[in-house]
């Protein structure tokens, strides 16, 4: 396909998109003529062959092909209603797979359609890789804190280093070293830099209880204090284990110091100025 004619279709893609329920996605009645399908019965069997696909990839059929009616203009101003289905990205994209290959708007769209996906799957990794690194941060703030209340209630950073461990026991059912040899996290390296971004928000949770707690309670010492931590880790540990969430399963993550730096790379490398020649 010429340039011009792939500026044409990708242009014609984005002017028919739209959004539905917060939901971007396509009208299957639009879509059967920028595909090149005179007849919608023709069009009709790729999206049931979608459908099928759909559902074979254990996807909810209706959440991506929802029926619809519309409104068309017959002539003389006048106008009648038809059937039609709204097409999320996933579903257009199914259909290109199923469609006539030898159709330039197929082959098109089999790479539009992929392209987007993939780069919404990269939208939504940053997301989670961002929310992951937030997470690291606010535990680091609350465990902060917790050490200067701490302080104040006569516990050095000695003892708190060891209140925090048995805090971990408690909550993963492992001690640091064991922790660390199961999920491969070098000596020298915190485990919370290699935890999942739930087991993160667990670790802060129950530190912020005992913040709250030993405030409340007005706990002085290092035993009464390591208890309140170490209950706290128990509560968070079942209320994680009743939903089938067991902590010290769940594979370790990737090194959260290593995800900022790519996360920093992407945006200086994002707000570089392109050089271009004159």
């Amino acid at each position: 396909m010429k340039t011009q004619e792939i500026k044409a279709l990708f242009e014609q893609f984005e002017a028919v998109a739209s959004e539905y329920e917060g939901v971007e996605c396509w009208s299957a009645r639009e879509m059967q003529t920028l595909l090149g399908y005179s007849k919608w019965e023709n069009f009709e069997k790729v999206i049931i062959k979608a459908k099928e696909a759909c559902n074979y990839a254990g996807e909810d059929v209706q959440n991506h092909f929802p029926d619809v009616r519309k409104m068309v203009e017959i002539g003389s101003k006048t106008e009648r209603t038809i059937n039609d289905i709204l097409l999320t990205r996933y579903a257009c994209y199914l259909i290109a797979q199923n469609g006539d290959s030898r159709k330039e708007q197929i082959s098109f769209a089999q790479n539009y359609f992929a392209v987007q996906t993939r780069r919404a799957e990269l939208v939504e990794q940053r997301l989670l890789e961002s929310e992951r690194i937030k997470a690291r941060e606010k535990l680091s703030q609350t465990e902060k804190q917790l050490s200067g209340v701490l302080y104040e209630r006569g516990v050095d950073s000695q003892g708190f280093a060891l209140i925090r461990s048995k805090g971990d026991q408690a909550l993963f059912k492992l001690n640091t070293q064991a922790l660390k040899k199961k999920m491969g996290v070098p000596d020298n390296r915190p485990v919370a830099d290699f935890l999942p971004t739930i087991s993160i928000k667990a670790k802060d949770l129950a530190a912020e209880m005992t913040s709250l707690n030993v405030q409340n309670k007005d706990l002085k010492g290092q035993n009464p204090i390591e208890k309140e931590h170490v209950d706290n880790n128990l509560a968070v540990r079942k209320m994680l284990t009743e939903r089938n969430i067991v902590p010290e399963n769940l594979p370790p993550a990737e090194d959260v110091k290593k995800l900022q730096r790519k996360l920093v790379a992407e945006e200086k490398k994002a707000l570089k100025p392109t050089n271009k020649r004159k």
